[in-house]
């Protein structure tokens, strides 16, 4: 049966003429269905359908295709040097290069993890994974290396996340290429009102009980699979910025009434470092920020900014790219 959350937004008593109303749709097989289907025609009412995840996206056309691997931890809580993985899921799939779109039978693991102390409360309330759950359990790491294996990409929803605690569990992703749909798409630019998943999925008009592993990866698989405003898909764009080169700019000895300016360009506070930073997808980006850098910041002061240059296998992990200095 079709279920549904609907926006009851619409005023007490609605006086738009019969004739102007907009057109009902010829009822539905399924009674809740042809409700549905009357509710979104009109425009004080949203209609949201259960996310179904879909085992199989259909024939592949001839053309050139990248196997993408859609990933999500469920972990006792953030910390990666003490927090250990409870539940990983993993949906692996190809994606047709030219349309990028998903094509043919989608793989599917999740496994339990037993990670050797109680499950804190906070956790147990997000995930509703208790300790019952996972008592006695492994991941099945033969099963998932062989999936990893034959993926050319994995993609996970705050990849930043998720990639230390796998690195560490699993240390074979360690030599995988990752992308995130978070850091590596602009939401904002796509009109989102915010980048969660959740969000996301919602305004693609389905809704589901986040906050499991696999759940998590249909929800995240089918966000990608929808069309942006260029026309192409989000895994079209993850798989084109994986393939991109990027930079982490530190504004190192930067003068403290800069501040200000550099918070408003987008620049980061890292306490630990004590240094303001800013990320630059692109060599030509980042050649337009060390101008800017050299023209709004220093001035004519002499000064030496650094660059750490990453590209897919390490970005998102707790390594280092390949670090440089920039003079002005």
């Amino acid at each position: 049966m079709t279920q549904m959350a609907l926006g009851f937004d619409a005023p007490a008593k609605d006086d738009t003429p019969a004739a102007t109303l907009p057109t009902v749709p010829a009822p539905a097989a399924d009674p809740l269905e042809a409700m549905a289907q009357a509710l979104a025609q009109h425009p004080d009412y949203r209609v949201l359908r259960r996310l179904v995840p879909r085992a199989d996206y259909g024939p592949a056309g001839p053309g050139e295709r990248q196997r993408v691997l859609i990933l999500d931890t469920e972990t006792t809580g953030l910390e990666q040097r003490s927090d250990r993985i409870i539940e990983l899921a993993m949906l692996a799939v190809d994606v047709e290069l030219a349309s990028g779109l998903p094509v043919g039978p989608v793989e599917v693991y999740e496994g339990f993890e037993d990670p050797g102390m109680p499950i804190p409360p906070k956790a147990r309330e997000i995930t509703g994974i208790t300790d019952a759950m996972v008592q006695g359990h492994r991941l099945d790491e033969a099963r998932i290396a062989e999936m990893a294996a034959r993926a050319d990409l994995v993609i996970a929803h705050n990849a930043g996340f998720d990639r230390p605690f796998v690195e560490t569990r699993l240390p074979l992703f360690a030599d995988k290429a990752w992308a995130c749909s978070i850091q590596d798409m602009d939401w904002q630019a796509e009109g989102a009102g915010s980048a969660k998943l959740e969000f996301l999925a919602g305004e693609r008009g389905w809704f589901y009980d986040a906050h499991r592993a696999q759940v998590d990866c249909h929800a995240l698989l089918q966000v990608l699979a929808h069309p942006l405003k260029a026309g192409q898909t989000g895994l079209a764009r993850l798989l084109q910025a994986a393939s991109t080169p990027s930079f982490k700019l530190r504004a190192t000895g930067s003068p403290f009434e800069a501040k200000d300016k550099l918070k408003a360009r987008g620049y980061r506070w890292d306490g630990e470092a004590k240094v303001w930073w800013r990320a630059q997808p692109s060599p030509e980006e980042l050649a337009s920020e060390l101008e800017w850098l050299r023209a709004q910041v220093y001035g004519t002061r002499q000064a030496t900014v650094q660059v750490e240059a990453t590209d897919s296998r390490v970005r998102y992990s707790a390594r280092a790219g390949q670090l440089s200095e920039r003079p002005l």
